[in-house]
């Protein structure tokens, strides 16, 4: 296979706006160890790999565990199986790299660095940050069609879910019946550890699911996702199991209210420091400020968590294309606690959501 592109690959836009970036950067090439990166761009799916791209050519390098692999799933690059790595392959100079390489410094280890610079003394190695974000942010056809897939995964996850809580059962057997029926339903594996708290622990933002029972008479948090062909998705809802105290429910319904309005006010081209700021303004309004302790949301694809952060910081612009969470929380610590998280895609017009499952606060 030649390390020319293959024009008819559908891939072929991502490695072009990566070489547009190349040339403004003034590099001559660019090494790519981020496994996300690598999979947005050429579709493998290994555990170890790194690219090669130049102005006119991309080399992936793998090891021989994946020797049949690249050949079904890499079409837009010439695959280099080797036993030493990729740098005992670029030292022997086939690979025409330049005089300036970058290499993804949020990715690449100190050690992994020193070594480069050790067997590559003559490179100008530039350090490049976010490098594939912008352009990973926005989702193709193909790829929003599996994150749907996934986010449908979990809405019916969740309805099993209700059919099954109660205070007889654990929040580690609901975090098992989120990974059991995942997979029965065809997603590959979680997204991330579910997340399962109830009671006092729901105030907890990244509680682990313990051996203690449902609390009756309080709220359950409960946050999940699952993967479809590398692609997760990621959601919460709150339940409340038996009867809940009045302020729980103001909460709760403080939330909802902060989730839609972040639904509303999400647009392509705003900052995420202006959609976040939306919805803490609100909730802060509610008396609820210092309890939202985290950010609005995150955008979502290979990776659970990627680019743009929808945060209190986060200046880059959310393009359209973007897929998003808006999941707005009120923490009360030894109290309770309350999250919403929906998956948007940012269009044109605002912000669709991708779930189905009921927003109304369901009392068990």
């Amino acid at each position: 296979m030649s390390a020319l592109l293959d024009n008819s690959s559908p891939v072929k836009t991502n490695v072009d706006q990566l070489r547009e970036k190349l040339v403004a950067s003034e590099l001559d090439s660019m090494l790519i160890t981020n496994l996300r990166d690598v999979r947005w761009l050429t579709k493998f799916s290994g555990s170890n790999a790194t690219l090669l791209l130049t102005r006119d050519a991309l080399w992936l390098f793998t090891d021989s565990r994946y020797a049949e692999q690249v050949k079904h799933e890499v079409t837009v690059a010439e695959c280099i199986i080797t036993s030493d790595g990729y740098l005992a392959e670029l030292k022997t100079q086939r690979y025409p790299t330049g005089a300036r390489v970058g290499f993804q410094a949020d990715n690449l280890t100190v050690v992994s660095l020193e070594k480069l610079k050790a067997e590559l003394p003559t490179l100008s190695l530039v350090p490049q940050t976010n490098f594939c974000d912008e352009f990973v942010a926005i989702k193709a056809l193909e790829e929003l069609e599996n994150i749907k897939r996934a986010v449908s995964i979990t809405d019916k996850v969740f309805q099993k879910l209700l059919e099954m809580m109660s205070p007889n059962v654990t929040e580690c057997d609901v975090a098992a019946e989120i990974s059991y029926w995942n997979k029965k339903f065809g997603a590959e594996k979680d997204s991330f550890d579910p997340i399962v708290a109830s009671g006092s622990r729901a105030a907890l933002p990244h509680a682990r699911a313990t051996d203690a029972r449902l609390e009756h008479n309080s709220l359950v948090v409960i946050d999940m996702g699952c993967v479809v062909n590398g692609y997760c998705s990621d959601q919460t809802r709150t339940v409340a199991l038996g009867n809940i105290s009045s302020d729980a429910r103001r909460a709760y319904n403080a939330v909802l209210d902060a989730h839609l309005l972040g639904i509303a006010s999400a647009k392509a081209g705003m900052t995420g420091k202006a959609l976040d700021g939306i919805v803490r303004d609100f909730l802060t309004a509610q008396g609820y400020g210092e309890a939202f302790s985290h950010s609005l949301g995150h955008s979502v694809g290979l990776q659970v968590h990627e680019q743009p952060i929808i945060g209190k910081k986060t200046e880059m612009v959310i393009p359209v294309g973007a897929v998003i969470t808006i999941e707005p929380g009120v923490y009360l610590p030894n109290r309770f606690g309350v999250r919403i998280e929906d998956m948007v895609l940012i269009t044109d017009s605002g912000a669709a959501p991708l779930p189905a499952a009921p927003k109304a606060l369901i009392e068990l």
